[in-house]
């Protein structure tokens, strides 16, 4: 069986408070990108530490809601820290080889999965096997090059060059956002719709302070990394941080982003591949 690549942040308590963090920010959103229809039969393809998947399960208590993960880690926080409901429950697995029968999801949804994965054809792939006809699919992800920052931050963007090579190397893709037409049309979807959702924060806005704070700790996640194997020295990767917690206090800064998102119906006749 194919494997899914190094996990670039890794599992440990600070990554998992960075994702805490992150659900925050964006889970609102992403639910509302959802189209979630009365006794909906959900599967979340990486589901992290589960409060994504909680969420919907909450809101839409007569769906059946199912969250998979590959890291026992995770999954373990997710389980504990949610336990198995009526309508939700969490399974250990991998998205290159769902545990799913054929045709038996309504609607599947990931997000900020593919970009880790060594082989997003055959995770896409199993998406489409997995999902009914007339399911829905949605996927957001990640082309970190969208992270700007006003007044400029050059320490933060060679470092961030440095961490796309990187995330290359253990076998992810940071800009894979912007591939997902092609990647789905490869794996065999059709009436495909793309989109994006902006994060605009500037100085005092309320989630400015947690943004910044997410790019600054997925900097610290991968520093031992980034000194290995890309030869980014230390300081190069501390004067990075450090110009990033000087953004967060001027009153002037402000930053724009975008994640890639698309949306997809499956029809009778979308190839099986």
């Amino acid at each position: 069986m194919k494997s899914e690549s190094t996990y670039i942040h890794g599992t440990h308590t600070e990554e998992q408070k960075r994702l805490s963090l992150l659900n925050e920010i964006t889970n609102n959103a992403f639910i509302d990108f959802l189209s979630i229809y009365h006794n909906d039969s959900i599967l979340e393809v990486g589901s992290g530490l589960g409060i994504l998947a909680n969420e919907i399960a909450a809101r839409f208590p007569d769906t059946a809601v199912t969250g998979i993960e590959i890291a026992a880690e995770q999954i373990e926080k997710a389980r504990n820290n949610f336990g198995s409901t009526e309508n939700l429950k969490f399974i250990q697995g991998n998205a290159l080889s769902l545990d799913i029968e054929d045709s038996s999801c309504d609607l599947v949804y990931c997000r900020y999965v593919l970009e880790h994965v060594s082989d997003p054809q055959t995770v896409l792939k199993e998406i489409l096997r997995v999902l009914k006809d007339g399911g829905r699919f949605f996927i957001q992800e990640n082309n970190v090059l969208m992270n700007s920052f006003y007044p400029d931050c050059p320490d933060y963007n060679f470092v961030l060059k440095k961490s796309i090579d990187l995330q290359s190397k253990l076998g992810g893709d940071a800009e894979i956002g912007k591939k997902l037409f092609y990647l789905l049309k490869q794996a065999g979807f059709s009436s495909i719709e793309l989109s994006i959702c902006p994060e605009v924060h500037y100085y005092n806005s309320p989630a400015f302070d947690p943004w910044i704070v997410n790019s600054i700790e997925i900097l610290r996640s991968e520093k031992d990394m980034l000194m290995k194997m890309e030869n980014v020295i230390e300081d190069e990767i501390d004067s990075a941080i450090n110009e990033l917690n000087e953004l967060r206090q001027n009153p002037y800064a402000s930053s724009y982003f975008y994640w890639n998102r698309a949306s997809v119906v499956k029809q009778g006749n979308d190839s099986r591949l």
